[in-house]
């Protein structure tokens, strides 16, 4: 493990992105930052974090050993790493939204961004990024968000809450590199938010639909079953309606 500490950066994704371009990074170099101007997440969403209060960071992980098809994967073994790590500090009712986002209480405590490195349709490397609300107490115009110190009551330490999560990530990219493939799957797709509960869904930006989350497909796509049948949808298919 390699780590890089920045007080002020763009994007850590976009850093390790520049590194990989002009070499490739060693195996699971860490970039961590106390401020992150052009935070991104999934979909072209913008990240915004109060200076030295929550946890910022990207790492690079070579996954060459993983067929193309299976990256999907990648997104799995991240949220299991993270969900692992706070599971571990005793943060109460966590699940998984699809695809990578880390609810409690059904508010948002971490999100997750993932590019993929693809040469000649092959799978090279990953830029994984993670920002986990920590100490902030506000979020204007996010009422669905939530911090660690909100859920617990506790100021907590960032450095140590980095060597937590990245333990935690080691761990399930070692079993991700042993191929356990199916193993993960089940245990990403029991802790799924909203499996096997009824949820109100807008698809395809226009089309509201009662369903119920069974689970995912061999390629990432969210398994719903809506009047009786069983539809896969894309991640720009389909998104859970808020009240």
């Amino acid at each position: 493990m390699y780590i890089i500490k920045l007080d002020a950066i763009n994007s850590t994704n976009s850093y390790l992105r520049e590194m990989c371009a002009a070499n490739v990074p060693k195996d699971f170099t860490v970039v961590v930052t106390k401020d992150q101007t052009e935070g991104r997440g999934q979909m072209g969403t913008v990240w915004h974090s109060e200076k030295s209060k929550n946890l910022m960071f990207s790492v690079f992980k070579d996954v060459s050993f993983l067929n193309v098809n299976r990256q999907f994967y990648i997104s799995m073994a991240v949220s299991m790493g993270v969900y692992t790590a706070l599971k571990k500090m005793l943060i109460p009712n966590l699940s998984i939204k699809w695809p990578n986002d880390i609810l409690s209480d059904n508010k948002k405590v971490a999100g997750i961004l993932i590019e993929n490195i693809i040469k000649s349709n092959r799978l090279t490397g990953t830029i994984v990024g993670v920002g986990i609300n920590v100490n902030q107490l506000n979020f204007e115009n996010l009422p669905d968000a939530t911090s660690l110190k909100l859920l617990t009551g506790q100021t907590l330490n960032l450095d140590e809450l980095l060597v937590n999560v990245l333990n935690s990530l080691q761990v399930s990219f070692h079993q991700l590199e042993h191929l356990k493939l199916k193993d993960l799957k089940a245990r990403y797709e029991s802790l799924l938010f909203g499996k096997e509960r009824l949820l109100r869904f807008v698809v395809n930006d226009d089309t509201e639909i009662l369903g119920t989350v069974k689970g995912i497909s061999g390629s990432g796509k969210l398994k719903v079953e809506h009047d009786g049948k069983v539809i896969s949808y894309d991640l720009k298919e389909i998104a859970v309606k808020h009240s």
